[in-house]
């Protein structure tokens, strides 16, 4: 159980990294934390429909993958004490 929980951390420390970075690289909507760090410029890559919705599934994966993580995380503490 223990190289589970390690393995478990080290997803979830990735999967936040990662999901940070994606959430940073949407189009920015005006006034938010990536006009802040420039996302406010307009770019190719930002104006396409088929990149922003590929980013969008990616996105909601790397969530996904990332609250399954936390809950596994809870339920290796809860029942191994």
């Amino acid at each position: 159980m223990e190289i589970l929980t390690y393995v478990l951390i080290g997803v979830l420390v990735l999967t936040s990294i990662f999901l940070t970075l994606l959430i940073l690289m949407h189009k920015g909507k005006g006034g938010g934390m990536s006009d802040m760090f420039g996302g406010g410029m307009s770019s190719s890559l930002g104006s396409s429909g088929v990149a922003e919705r590929n980013l969008n599934r990616f996105t909601a994966l790397m969530a996904i993958v990332w609250g399954a993580s936390i809950i596994l995380l809870g339920l290796i503490t809860r029942f191994n004490s």
